[in-house]
């Protein structure tokens, strides 16, 4: 199905002109390319890592710092911060430049896993796990913008494939290492593995990443960055609020609750206003006037919501239901993560070649929907077999949508907006993500503990003097019958049914990929569009920066995109018109 696009964005700089480059044009061979792609891999692989080498410690965690009511707030905070900071990176880099963001967003990454490694308490691990979310949300947007920069969106998907399988190959080794850890030096060690790893991916990046930097013509919209992280700050509250007020639904007689649901939406209200007023929008609404974006951007919010709540649980269910240890239940995450690189790698090689992106995320939300309801017949007898199959198709579904819809939306944009429009669409999908796992998290939580304490009520209290607050999957295997039976019971009486919920928003996104156009994918790179660089030949020599270099030829070199009906009009830069790009 092929449906008429709407109107992008007008083929200029974005509101203020664009950018001045500051320095020499840089060269893109194929040395060159390959060299900046290290270094966004090394990024990316720490960010990825760090949002699942918690996930098989967690029950050690919350059980050590008692806080299993709130173990949701360990990725929730993550999450949160990462969205707040996603479109500040986006924006910011289209201004000033790219490089030297990257290298921030490293240093702050590193700087507070340090600080997770040395908490004493649960709410300043939350708070540390916050942080790292704000340099991980850089390390993951910069990485993407920057691939747009350098690669034509034609030949993307042979690097965009590999950065997705990055995210599964952290899915896997980020478990193992969490459990591994966890069952030898200590949990903390989750957090202290990230200090070596991101002081080598600073020194690889400050190294490899010779792009050029700008200077800002407009003012920062920073009302509406304030507005905004407040605005998104008081959604994941209210999400959140059973979890935080410690109780087991919503009251919603409570001045609290409700104060903080009007300030929230009054805040949302006036980013909106401020963003149609501002000269330079840290988030363009225009963009929502292009149906390429505008698609994506609601399926990531949806497949966030829907597809990433369920995974952060699926180690407790090993460790707790399955009794198995937390390096033992990170090995059994292995199929997902086979299953989603797979995905991503062979998909990004076939766009590449045949230059069709629409069939991957059909293809894709239809099987992970489809493993949602799959994923609700979890049961204590359930084999590890079973459970392995179910993890292994969920992956292979997540891996053909995620990195092909930004590559859709990278392609759909002027190349003075690909980190906006990156970071934009991948704001709402940690958004979605973000309330998912709240929502999700305060569902299976409030859940679990009625149902914990049933268990230890009829008991007439846990051995030990402990509770459902303090379990850890130790204490659970060495818990008395009936006791333990009814505490496996109760876990996956609490989680199974929550798949349900999940279910529902798989397939309101794949209904949505359906009516995602197809558009011919661009033949020039971000960074040659906007004149920093030049493409080297194809037998291109060596690596290097060329003071004065002159971009190509305004015919080969596309600096925007108006899309009308089923035609694409690119625009060089004096405003001569390229052949037009087709949708199909």
């Amino acid at each position: 199905m092929s449906s008429p696009t709407e109107p992008a964005p007008p083929a200029q700089a974005p509101a203020g002109g664009p950018p001045e480059a500051a320095g020499p044009v840089v060269v893109l061979t194929q040395r060159t390319i390959w060299v900046i792609f290290s270094a966004l891999i090394a990024g990316m692989f720490l960010s990825s890592l760090d949002q699942m080498i918690v996930s098989t410690a967690m029950p050690t965690i919350v059980g050590e710092l008692h806080g299993v009511e709130h173990q949701a707030w360990l990725a929730t905070s993550y999450l949160l911060a990462m969205s707040i900071v996603m479109p500040l990176y986006g924006k910011f880099g289209d201004v000033w430049g790219r490089r030297w963001l990257f290298l921030v967003a490293i240093g702050v990454f590193t700087l507070a896993s340090a600080g997770a490694a040395m908490s004493t308490s649960f709410g300043e691990l939350v708070f540390f796990r916050g942080l790292q979310g704000v340099g991980g949300g850089g390390l993951a947007i910069l990485a993407m913008a920057i691939i747009a920069d350098i690669v034509p969106a034609k030949d993307r998907g042979k690097y965009m494939g590999p950065m997705g399988g990055i995210f599964g190959l952290a899915a896997v080794a980020g478990p193992l290492l969490g459990g591994w850890f966890t069952e030898g030096p200590g949990w903390r060690w989750c957090f202290w593995i990230n200090v070596p790893i991101g002081i080598i991916a600073f020194v690889v990046a400050y190294k490899a990443l010779r792009l050029p930097s700008h200077h800002a013509t407009k003012r920062v919209d920073w009302l509406g960055t304030v507005t905004m992280a407040l605005a998104t700050t008081g959604i994941i509250v209210v999400a959140s609020w059973p979890s935080l007020s410690n109780s087991t639904g919503y009251d919603w007689g409570s001045a609290g609750l409700l104060s903080t649901l009007v300030a929230t939406i009054v805040l949302a209200v006036v980013f909106v206003l401020v963003e149609l007023r501002a000269d330079d929008p840290i988030l363009p609404l225009r963009l929502f006037k292009n149906s390429t974006f505008t698609l994506t951007t609601a399926i990531g919010f949806v497949i966030g919501a829907g597809m990433f709540a369920g995974i952060q649980f699926l180690p407790t269910y090993l460790q707790i239901v399955k009794g198995e240890g937390v390096t033992a239940s990170g090995l059994l995450l292995i199929p997902m993560m086979v299953g989603m690189m797979g995905a991503a790698i062979v998909s990004g090689a076939l766009i590449a070649k045949r230059g069709k992106y629409r069939v991957y995320p059909i293809v894709g939300l239809a099987i992970a929907a489809a493993d949602l309801a799959w994923l609700t017949t979890l049961a204590v007898d359930t084999s590890l077999f079973v459970f392995g199959a179910m993890i292994f198709v969920f992956g292979l579904g997540i891996g053909l949508v995620m990195q092909n819809i930004i590559l859709a939306v990278q392609n759909s944009v002027d190349p003075h907006e690909i980190g906006v429009a990156t970071s934009a669409n991948s704001y709402f999908r940690e958004i979605g993500a973000t309330l998912g796992i709240a929502v999700i998290g305060t569902i299976f939580t409030s859940r679990l503990t009625e149902r914990l304490t049933d268990v230890f009520s009829q008991a007439g209290g846990a051995p030990g003097g402990g509770g459902a607050d303090s379990l850890t999957p130790d204490v659970v295997k060495q818990l008395p019958e009936p006791i333990h039976s009814g505490v496996l019971n109760a876990y996956v009486d609490a989680l199974a049914p929550t798949f349900w919920y999940l279910v529902p928003i798989g397939v309101l996104a794949l209904v949505m990929a359906f009516f995602l156009p197809q558009l011919k994918l661009s033949e020039h790179a971000g960074m040659v569009a906007r004149g920093e660089a030049v493409a080297a030949p194809k037998a291109g020599g060596e690596a290097e920066l060329v003071e004065g270099a002159v971009p190509a030829a305004p015919e080969a070199v596309a600096v925007g995109a108006v899309t009308e009906g089923s035609r694409t009009e690119q625009h060089a830069p004096g405003g001569a018109s390229a052949p037009p790009r087709q949708a199909d």
